[in-house]
């Protein structure tokens, strides 16, 4: 059964609905009177209910900030902490409307450690109210308050110049603290700053204008928030449709829906999809109303195309006249949101758009001090701290500078162990030529020239968790030493080791396989085996080398090339009856020469780290494995 409503209130009912939205956040210093300022819109604006006046009444005898007055904070304050201390913590949204605009306030937190809270409530609003306790003027938080507001593009910032009752409405109080903020705020890009006098708890300039501020002559904040001008700040020059889903609901119909992040999409146009640069033109658009013959910010439609092309989920559509960047290196402002600090070696998973791919981060140009605006070098990032950084993804994504469009050059960083979002960027632009991650500076090319790497000895251990060195395993034929090496490589390379075994044999196949088993030759084999494990141990790489190298003088030469620092040797302790018995062809065949503990000497070792048994081979891995842990090889402690 239909219900027909009357058509005052059918025409209300329209009226709401096409009123414009403005979502506005509120920051300020401690006890500035964010949350007053906001319950006191709500009370003056009659949008609370019966009930709730009550509980507020009662709470605010309980529990309140304002004497005898109603303490409206607590409209906002809802944590328990937040009304024992008469601060903010968390971001609190608060939803009224008035017959001429809906409104959504995130209510911040002013203290610096809440920093991120603040930022995550800035980055949806269109409007920010500061808010400056006459008593005190501009302070740092204010100027803090103001700079991140800047970053995040906020383009219209109301100053409200709160307790003026304090200070009996003095005009020149007024005017000298909007000069001070005016000398400050031009230093950002703000291009809309409003100064409005009030007193929020007295309800002073709040909803209505008030008698005791006659020298004012601009409108009250409600009048003042009910009229700014908001529309003209979207995006609607650089069409930017990320796609998020595609919708086949059957067989015959395959369209790409999402939130149409700038510009404007009309029907029968002509489009491009990134990344694969393929064109096509536009169908239809489609809503749960019909179809739209052209659509725009922010609506949510469903996109048909006039061709088949393959396109999923994280590519955007775009005119072929008017395309974002596409790139794998840019500079961002980051804000680092993880109570964890930053682990600059950490490949981050970067959520762009409906896009998400891994970024590394290759440099960290500055730290800005949110109170001060001054630049420093750091090398990681902790809570709240926000800088400048270069990255570069695995994947090119598409993005506009945050300046230009705010939904495609913002991103979230996530962490790919814990998927915690750890961070939260907006796109600087993409480098410059001579900024790029792989240009060599004069200082890289001096060391290329000496043979050094440009990677360090403490990054390779950072990125493998161990330690360069070379476990030397010698023995004779039969021993056991070769089984005993694989099964060393196998258990640590289970463990996360970066592990290469070199064995005599792999070794004669190729890079020894001119030299025969003479002493000369053997030596020289030895030679080749010592500068290709050092080489690799300057690379952060664990070796594992199994050789006879009967001679302890030869011993002794490998132990130089590759460093006594680096040097561990291992003797597989088997006698020649035991080894006879392990490898009787070899031992047999008459034919073979140059055999250690046959018809050469095999010089038992005097100085082994490790002694081990053959018969304990299933043991002995485990033996050497909690040798490397003890030396602090791997892992590192």
């Amino acid at each position: 059964m239909k219900i027909r409503l009357p058509m005052d209130i059918k025409a209300f009912l329209d009226q709401d609905e096409k009123k414009d939205l403005l979502r506005l956040l509120t920051a300020g210093s401690v006890d500035d009177g964010k949350s007053t300022l906001i319950g006191r819109l709500l009370f003056d604006s009659k949008r609370l209910y019966e009930d709730q006046l009550a509980a507020l009444e009662r709470d605010s005898k309980r529990v309140g900030h304002a004497g005898e007055d109603i303490d409206y904070a607590l409209l906002l304050d809802g944590l328990k902490a937040e009304r024992e201390q008469g601060i903010t913590i968390d971001v609190a949204y608060r939803y009224f409307s008035t017959n001429k605009r809906k409104f959504i306030i995130a209510d911040t937190p002013g203290h610096e450690q809440y920093t991120r809270n603040m930022v995550t409530g800035a980055s949806t609003a269109n409007l920010a109210i500061i808010l400056i306790d006459a008593t005190k003027g501009v302070i740092t938080q204010t100027r803090r308050h103001t700079f991140l507001v800047s970053l995040l593009g906020i383009k219209h910032v109301v100053l409200a110049v709160n307790k003026m009752d304090l200070v009996d409405f003095d005009q020149q109080v007024f005017d000298d603290i909007c000069e001070d903020y005016k000398n400050f705020v031009t230093q950002l890009d703000i291009p809309d700053v409003n100064f409005i006098p009030l007193s929020a708890l007295k309800g002073d300039n709040v909803v209505e204008r008030s008698e005791r501020i006659s020298w004012y002559k601009g409108k009250s904040m409600l009048e003042f928030l009910e009229s700014v001008h908001i529309s003209s700040d979207r995006n609607f020059d650089d069409f930017r449709y990320p796609v998020q889903y595609v919708l086949r609901p059957d067989r015959d119909f395959r369209g790409f829906s999402s939130r149409i992040a700038s510009g404007i999409v009309r029907k029968g146009e002509e489009i491009m999809v990134l990344p694969s640069k393929k064109k096509s033109t536009i169908k239809s658009i489609t809503t749960y109303d019909g179809e739209l013959d052209e659509a725009f910010p922010p609506q949510a439609v469903t996109i048909t195309l006039n061709d088949e092309i393959d396109i999923s989920r994280g590519d955007m559509i775009v005119y072929p006249d008017n395309l974002p960047r596409v790139e794998r290196h840019f500079e961002a402002m980051l804000v680092w949101m993880d109570e964890k600090a930053m682990d600059p070696s950490t490949q981050f998973f970067i959520k762009h758009a409906n896009n998400t791919t891994k970024t590394r981060i290759d440099k960290i140009k500055y730290k800005v001090d949110v109170n001060t605006l001054q630049k420093s070098e750091i090398d990681f990032f902790e809570l709240n701290e926000i800088g400048r950084v270069v990255f570069t993804t695995n994947k090119p994504i598409y993005f506009d500078p945050y300046k230009k469009n705010k939904n495609t050059g913002a991103f979230v960083l996530i962490h790919p162990v814990t998927n915690n979002t750890v961070a939260v960027g907006m796109i600087i632009d993409k480098l410059s030529a001579d900024d790029l991650p792989s240009k060599i500076s004069d200082k890289h090319r001096e060391q290329i020239k000496r043979g050094e790497g440009l990677i360090s000895t403490e990054e390779y251990q950072k990125q493998y968790n161990q330690k360069g060195a070379t476990i030397w395993v010698t023995g004779l034929h039969g021993s056991g030493k070769n089984e005993f090496a694989f099964s060393l490589e196998k258990q640590l390379f289970d463990m996360g080791a970066t592990v290469v075994l070199l064995d005599g044999s792999s070794i004669r196949s190729g890079l020894s396989k001119e030299l025969d088993y003479s002493p000369t030759d053997r030596a020289e084999h030895l030679r080749r085996v010592a500068e290709v494990s050092r080489l690799l141990n300057d690379q952060g790489i664990i070796t594992i080398c199994s050789f006879i190298s009967p001679d302890a003088a030869i011993r002794q030469q490998v132990t130089e090339i590759i460093g006594e620092e680096r040097f561990h040797l291992c003797f597989m302790d088997a006698s020649l009856d035991y080894c006879k018995n392990n490898k009787p062809d070899l031992y047999k065949d008459e034919k073979v020469k140059y055999v250690p503990g046959v018809d050469l000497p095999f010089e038992t070792p005097t100085n082994a780290a490790l002694t081990l048994d053959p018969a304990q081979n299933g043991k002995n891995p485990e033996t050497v494995i909690e040798y490397l842990r003890e030396q602090n090889i791997f892992p590192l402690l």
